[in-house]
């Protein structure tokens, strides 16, 4: 039997992963606040900030499975999240040149029945991401294209920022917004048959 999926967040690079994988799902957007948190190592900060919007979302569920995610760029244990404007952008992208850091995506997944949570599952996936020597210009250039502004890290994998990144270790849809082979994990071990469908049905 199929299961309600909700996904707790309004990125549309995880509704564009899960719709092409063929993975039914509504959306239902939090609003939680991912600043000021006391969780000192990443990951565990990932995961927290994951199960924090699964949960904002659960309290509307009565019945399925709410997921939520959450992605951050660390480099040199500092974590970097939404630059608050270009200049912010631009001192995260400088830092990120010519080096490699990691991608960590926070992955939390509740399951409600009857109005109640009866299973609450939290993973992360990691993947390593090398930048090329990025000049002033690389830089300037990248910012007047706006992709940066809204994307941890300061840079969308998946957009331009690809003409500039050397190779990465890992998940590529980690660092997208969703690693998906973890998220199909989590739901078969819910009971939610996720596999491929047949070509052009």
């Amino acid at each position: 039997m199929s299961r309600r999926i909700v996904l707790a967040s309004a990125s549309p690079r995880r509704r564009e992963l899960l719709a092409q994988v063929g993975i039914p799902f509504e959306v239902m957007p939090t609003d939680v606040p991912e600043h000021g948190r006391p969780e000192a190592e990443p990951a565990a900060l990932a995961e927290a900030l994951a199960l924090e919007k699964a949960q904002a979302a659960a309290g509307r569920v009565a019945e399925g499975l709410v997921l939520g995610a959450d992605t951050i760029v660390v480099v040199d244990s500092r974590v970097l999240g939404k630059p608050a404007d270009a200049a912010d952008a631009r001192a995260m992208l400088r830092l990120l040149s010519g080096r490699t850091h990691q991608v960590i995506t926070g992955v939390a997944l509740i399951d409600r029945q009857s109005g109640t949570t009866r299973h609450t599952d939290v993973a992360h996936a990691t993947t390593d991401v090398t930048f090329l020597p990025w000049s002033d210009e690389d830089i300037d250039a990248y910012l007047r294209t706006g992709e940066p502004l809204d994307k941890a890290g300061a840079y969308a994998i998946q957009g331009y920022a690809s003409l500039l990144i050397e190779g990465i270790c890992g998940c590529y849809f980690n660092v997208v917004g969703l690693p998906l082979a973890l998220v199909a994990q989590m739901l078969r071990a819910r009971g939610v048959p996720v596999r491929p469908a047949p070509l052009g049905g």
